[in-house]
């Protein structure tokens, strides 16, 4: 079995306002949690969110295994994936804080590098792809 390669880590609050009516996190919530911990792994490579060229989400997946529930703090992991031409795959474990040995959701995301001004896939530059190995 292949291990993951853990590239970082985020504390997130549960927040009120991320329930629903049935008293717990929205499931749209937990995609959110994983853009947040993906967002703030990109910034801590000192790799700027702009410019001709960058990262689109092209697919998103979530499967959820607990309920999570106001109040609290999730920690979201993140591992890499699959680095292909032009994209690369990570993957997400959610857990809460104060239960670390609890899985409570996990989730994956590809990533296309594309660019902007031409609107198509372009190859993971050289430096990128250092980044991601």
């Amino acid at each position: 079995m292949e291990s993951k390669k853990l590239v970082h880590r985020s504390k997130v609050a549960i927040r009120w306002g991320d329930m629903d009516a049935l008293g717990h996190v929205n499931n749209t919530v937990y995609f959110r949690y994983m853009e947040q911990a993906r967002v703030a792994w990109m910034e801590s490579l000192n790799n700027p969110l702009g410019g001709a060229q960058g990262p689109v989400l092209v697919n998103a997946q979530c499967s959820f295994l607990r309920q999570l529930k106001y109040p609290g703090d999730v920690e979201v992991s993140c591992y890499m994936g699959v680095i292909g031409r032009s994209s690369f795959e990570m993957t997400y474990e959610i857990r809460r804080v104060d239960v670390p040995e609890v899985i409570f959701a996990e989730g994956s995301a590809k990533l296309v590098w594309i660019d902007f001004k031409m609107e198509k896939s372009v190859p993971l530059p050289d430096h990128v792809r250092a980044l991601l190995a």
